[in-house]
């Protein structure tokens, strides 16, 4: 975080809401809409990190970290709303 130019306490901020996010994910009473909401902070968080990454560094192969959650985000938000839409 110090490398990119964030102080520490925004690491810490970070950190909790991902893990906020992730038990939102895995929790099965947790509404829909909460969920989607969920999906969309970690989608704005990796993209984020990307633009950070190529401001800082440029284009480096420090740049794959975020596009491959991106990528991993968004395999698993097609096959949550694939479950969902088979549900209803």
């Amino acid at each position: 975080m110090e490398h990119l130019g964030y102080p520490i306490y925004f690491g810490v901020m970070l950190s909790l809401f991902k893990l906020a996010g992730g038990l939102v994910l895995i929790i099965p009473q947790i509404p829909k809409r909460i969920k989607e909401w969920a999906f969309a902070g970690f989608a704005i968080d990796f993209i984020c990190a990307l633009i950070s990454f190529i401001a800082v560094d440029g284009l480096t192969v420090f740049i794959l970290f975020p596009v491959i959650a991106l990528i991993i985000l968004s395999l698993s938000y097609f096959a949550y709303r694939k479950k969902t839409l088979a549900v209803n």
